[in-house]
């Protein structure tokens, strides 16, 4: 008889099954404890790394109520587990269900290793589970969000993470903002303009308006152009002179900033001023921002004008 030396193997299946009962007999006794109000943390040291091993299930229900049983259900206790887990786990999927664990868990322990997680782990799948887990955590985990930002060469994806979980908190955190603004490089500037942009979203105030318009005189093109952009989507109609002068900025960025942001403003008042800027434009891509702008804003007059016909 000729042995097929590649055949699955059955083993590893029956293993597979045989763990996928012992999660489920596992969850079926730590939920009846906390019914019954008779679990107790201490009693099985092991219960904790038991539970975040479960996490390697393939059924994605069952990873959702081990970090529903974890994370909601007994909460504070499950930290030092799950914290080990993130950052120590050799399988990714254990990893990012830790991470997304921790943001239910909400015990501000866990900052140093969800930053470790957002700048470190080779999944990037992970990173995201830590913004998150950072963001939900609030204002105790600014301080060493801000800290990320003064890295140098920090990818654009964890500087976007990072603006994120900042932008999350902004209402709560945004005196925080303003002063690292006035101290910060220009990563920190850009993504604070990022996160004033939220709170003059969310709960518009005269000194939020205010700072924004300030930043497009910031000595850094970034920030200058954050600033543009987010005033653009806020059509902040007050910031149009200044945007109007930050066409004839020299930097070329910044007046195809300042262009485009006109443009989502929508006033057709803005429509003679980069046309005149356009005149002497030499830059390929500011041409076609101004170009752009320009049709952009014509067919909103015209449409205006439009609606208004009786």
């Amino acid at each position: 008889m000729t042995e097929t030396p590649n055949a699955p193997a059955q083993p590893v299946a029956e293993e597979l099954t045989q763990m996928q009962v012992e999660t489920d007999a596992l969850l079926a006794q730590v939920s009846h404890q906390l019914a019954n109000g008779t679990f107790e943390p201490s009693s099985d040291p092991a219960l904790f790394e038991r539970l975040v091993e479960g996490f390697a299930d393939t059924r994605g229900m069952t990873r959702l109520r081990i970090a529903e049983t974890l994370g909601s259900e007994i909460g504070l206790p499950s930290t030092d587990a799950v914290i080990n887990g993130l950052a120590n786990h050799e399988n990714p999927v254990v990893r990012r269900a830790c991470g997304k664990t921790l943001t239910l868990i909400g015990n501000p322990v866990a900052i140093p290793t969800l930053v470790n997680g957002l700048l470190h782990d080779e999944d990037t799948v992970v990173h995201g589970s830590c913004a998150g887990a950072l963001a939900r955590l609030g204002t105790p985990a600014v301080p060493s969000l801000l800290e990320v930002l003064h890295q140098p060469d920090l990818p654009e994806t964890t500087k976007g993470h990072v603006m994120w979980a900042l932008a999350f908190n902004a209402l709560e955190a945004k005196e925080t903002f303003y002063e690292a603004y006035q101290s910060g490089p220009a990563a920190v500037r850009a993504a604070m303009v990022g996160a004033i942009a939220k709170v003059a979203q969310d709960s518009p105030e005269d000194r939020a308006f205010q700072f924004l318009i300030d930043a497009l005189g910031d000595s850094e093109a970034d920030v200058r152009s954050e600033a543009a952009a987010v005033l653009g989507n806020l059509t902040h109609k007050p910031a149009m002179p200044k945007l109007e002068t930050m066409l004839g900025h020299e930097v070329p960025s910044s007046r195809k900033a300042a262009a485009l942001a006109l443009m989502k403003i929508a006033d057709g008042a803005a429509i003679a001023p980069i046309q005149s800027a356009l005149t002497h434009e030499a830059n390929d891509e500011v041409l076609a921002a101004m170009k752009l702008a320009i049709m952009q804003l014509e067919r909103a007059t015209a449409a205006a004008e439009d609606d208004g016909w009786d």
